[in-house]
């Protein structure tokens, strides 16, 4: 749920001294507290990481208002209403349930229009008798989940309560009240006061989704209350509230997440809790574990550790889970791809003061600034060193784990959601929501790492297209008489100069291309690789390239056309590959342009390489470099 606004901090971080954070509004403290209670709710979490808050403006505000939604799932709150957290928490969860219920689709306004009019380029608002009867329902449902408690003057009984109930008692109510009328004793059963809780206009920065869409996350929010809800009865819950046990331990860091760290809070309302004691002992996890394709979040209750350690273990593992550290590896080694995470993860927790970072954790400032698969090319390139990490599941075990683990007796497979748009959303809005209320506390790399998410980067052959547009610039043409173009009818005995390319350009405008061609490289890939060299080439008006050849020897084939390359490709070695005397021979060779760029093409079982030019890597998407390589890497998929 993301707030839009000037939203003053709901709670300090960790290690950050009360006069940092300058005076709060107790009103406004309740309210953003009321918001994260809301958030945290399984019923309402689906729905809640969907929407957005924002804070209305002074001309909007209308008597008796509390909040409206409108069909975009965006939320105005009256700032000026004060309220408790559990009011408040009633007051959101009653304009998501009407997200929720389908009672915004465009279809409930039609054909109604308010006795003097509409003004100019407004739409059609809700008929009061729908938005009436639409708030009876909403009110019955929350008065039997029994979430926060309404304000005072919505706590009221209606002669309306025991017909607000079942499939289609919105429309039984609205026409019954459009029959009789709509008595004033009902005049403020919303939260919009008398005018409504439910908006007909569309702001331009947030476009409605299908009503289907909130009907799926309210789906996925009963079936996660559901779940809840079966814990209790089997006691699991209730030994979660019991005062100094392990798993009220844990369960107070959760909550500290989700009030502290709204960047991470639909992270944690969202994700399974697994506190079993058998489950850590079964799977060897030492502090904890997550699985993020499972949404479930592992830890083990007998850990001893300080409320400030599990705090910050806890947003270690949700970072692993929405920054889909499980499927981000593209075929790097798991252990190796996991600690690398880790590195950068602690690094930005530290950053953000979130908690304390338990002792033996993976940290090294000299890794500050640094992307994940940075930080594996170091490793890899250093295993002596490194082959003795452990991450919070213990020595030489990944704690981001590939699915639910088989000792795990809770876990459902079905969800109901597309699991990468659950993540990305979660963190998207978390990170709007930090922002909003004024923390600042996101390092640079984790706000790059969500951005990228957000924003999945192009596929490798776009990456590689525009590679090639740095490496040449479009041709320049030039008019000659040297070759007349053909003559005007109108003027048919004055020649006219014609459109030319000279020729130094095109000698200037080749690259040279090293291939890996032991028996390690299929043929399948090598025309995959292949292909897509030959027609950026033809794209850029790059005529020639200069081939070498490499096994465990080096073969040069001289200037040939990207076309041709293909056809005069075989395999002639087994097992490594030598490719820095290919690099050399094409470096060394006077004729080839000084600017020249080097495209190695490989798949990653080769030695060391140097290159003292513009180069790049086309490699397997599964593949890995021996080497940290000071060019960019292509990944083929």
């Amino acid at each position: 749920m993301t707030c839009r606004g000037s939203l003053p901090p709901a709670a300090n971080m960790a290690g950050r001294r009360r006069s940092d954070q300058g005076p709060q509004d107790p009103a406004a403290k309740d309210r953003l507290a009321g918001i994260a209670l809301a958030h945290a709710h399984p019923l309402l979490a689906p729905l809640a990481s969907r929407s957005h808050v924002g804070i209305m403006g002074a001309g909007t505000i209308s008597a008796g208002v509390w909040a409206t939604v409108n069909a975009a799932g965006n939320i105005w709150v009256n700032p000026k209403r004060r309220g408790s957290p559990a009011e408040w928490q009633w007051v959101i969860a009653h304009c998501l349930l009407h997200l929720a219920f389908g009672h915004l689709d465009q279809r409930h306004r039609r054909g109604w229009t308010p006795a003097g009019g509409l003004p100019a380029g407004r739409e059609s608002p809700f008929p009061p008798t729908w938005n009436t009867a639409a708030c009876l329902v909403v009110n019955r449902f929350l008065a039997g989940v029994k979430i926060g408690a309404p304000p005072l003057e919505l706590a009221g009984p209606t002669p309306f309560d025991d017909r607000a109930r079942g499939a289609g008692a919105e429309q039984v109510l609205a026409d019954e009240l459009a029959l009789r009328g709509i008595p004033d004793t009902l005049g403020m059963v919303g939260t919009g006061g008398l005018q409504g809780d439910l908006r007909a206009e569309r702001p331009a920065w947030q476009h409605p989704p299908e009503s289907d869409v909130w009907a799926a996350a309210f789906s996925e929010g009963l079936h996660l209350a559901l779940q809840r809800a079966v814990q209790v009865a089997g006691g699991e819950a209730a030994s979660m509230t019991e005062k100094g046990s392990p798993s009220s331990r844990w369960r107070a860091a959760v909550d500290w997440v989700v009030t502290s760290l709204p960047l991470l809070g639909g992270l944690a309302a969202g994700l399974r809790v697994v506190e079993d004691t058998e489950v850590c002992r079964d799977e060897q996890i030492d502090v904890a574990a997550v699985a993020p394709s499972a949404r479930t979040l592992y830890l083990n209750p007998h850990w001893a550790g300080t409320p400030e350690e599990r705090r910050f273990v806890v947003a270690h593992e949700l970072l692993h889970a929405g920054l889909r550290h499980d499927t981000r590896g593209g075929g790097r080694d798991d252990w190796y791809w996991n600690c690398a995470c880790d590195y950068v993860i602690n690094g930005w927790l530290v950053e953000m003061q979130a908690g304390e970072m338990p002792e033996g954790s993976l940290h090294d400032p000299a890794l500050r600034g640094m992307a994940a698969e940075a930080v594996y090319d170091r490793i890899v390139s250093d295993l002596r060193r490194y082959r003795k990490l452990a991450t919070l599941r213990g020595p030489g075990r990944p704690d981001v784990l590939p699915g639910p683990l088989p000792s795990d007796p809770g876990f459902e497979a079905a969800r109901g959601v597309d699991l990468d748009e659950f993540y990305r959303r979660a963190l998207e809005d978390g990170a709007a929501l930090q922002r909003q209320r004024g923390r600042g506390v996101i390092p640079a790399g984790l706000a790059q790492a969500i951005a990228a998410m957000v924003e999945p980067p192009p596929p490798w052959d776009v990456q590689l297209g525009r590679w090639f547009e740095e490496q040449f610039a479009p041709l320049e043409r030039r008019r000659s008489y040297a070759r007349p173009s053909r003559r005007q009818s109108a003027t048919p005995g004055i020649p006219r100069p014609s459109w030319v390319t000279p020729q130094e350009y095109r000698d200037s405008r080749t690259f040279g291309v090293v291939l890996d061609t032991s028996g390690s490289m299929g043929t399948r890939l090598l025309a995959h690789a292949l292909g897509a060299v030959a027609s950026y080439s033809y794209a850029r008006d790059v005529p020639l390239a200069r081939v070498v050849f490499c096994d465990a020897a080096a073969y040069d084939a001289g200037y040939m056309s990207p076309a041709d390359i293909a056809g005069t490709v075989t395999v002639r070695g087994r097992g490594g590959t030598v490719l820095q005397p290919g690099v050399d021979m094409i470096e060394q060779d006077e004729k080839f342009p000084r600017d020249g760029p080097i495209l190695i093409i490989t798949d990653g079982w080769c030695d060391h390489v140097k290159v003292r030019r513009s180069h790049a890597y086309l490699i397997p998407a599964n593949a890995n470099l021996p080497f940290v390589p000071r060019g960019p890497v292509f990944r083929m998929r």
